[in-house]
């Protein structure tokens, strides 16, 4: 425990909260060709410039979709394309949220489905809203 002489000089530190997000934490100025906080976006638009799979760590495996995307700020991330399928290629504009993938070093973003370029997951019945599926026709 510090003495008040030792708080007196030093002071308590704050704790630095730390992002997992943190390309969606910056924003960038055109005009002035400079980066700025911006204060955190929940999502973000970008291009992706390769659409690519990859193989998980130990001890998973299977082929993951993964894109990687030059963000409107001028980061260039890895990003996750959730769901069965997908039409995405070099070019197609995305939308861009926060979260991990537990077993892709490296993939700290997730793509969003059916929302720009990004067509929903076909033949989705459950959790449809997620994947950015419509409804199924009524008979």
């Amino acid at each position: 425990m510090p003495t008040i002489q030792q708080l007196i000089r030093k002071g308590r530190k704050k704790v630095v909260y730390k992002s997992n997000a943190p390309a969606l934490q910056w924003g960038y100025n055109a005009l002035k060709r400079k980066d700025f906080p911006s204060g955190g976006s929940p999502q973000k638009r970008g291009v992706c410039t390769r659409v690519y799979t990859t193989t998980p760590k130990k001890p998973n495996s299977a082929l993951r979709k993964v894109a990687r995307v030059r963000l409107t700020n001028g980061i260039e991330i890895s990003s996750y394309i959730p769901g069965i399928g997908h039409n995405l290629q070099e070019h197609s504009v995305v939308l861009v949220r926060g979260g991990r993938v537990k077993d892709l070093p490296g993939v700290r973003y997730h793509i969003v489905r059916g929302a720009l370029d990004t067509s929903g997951v076909q033949d989705r019945s459950q959790a449809r809203s997620k994947y950015g599926t419509k409804a199924p026709k009524k008979k």
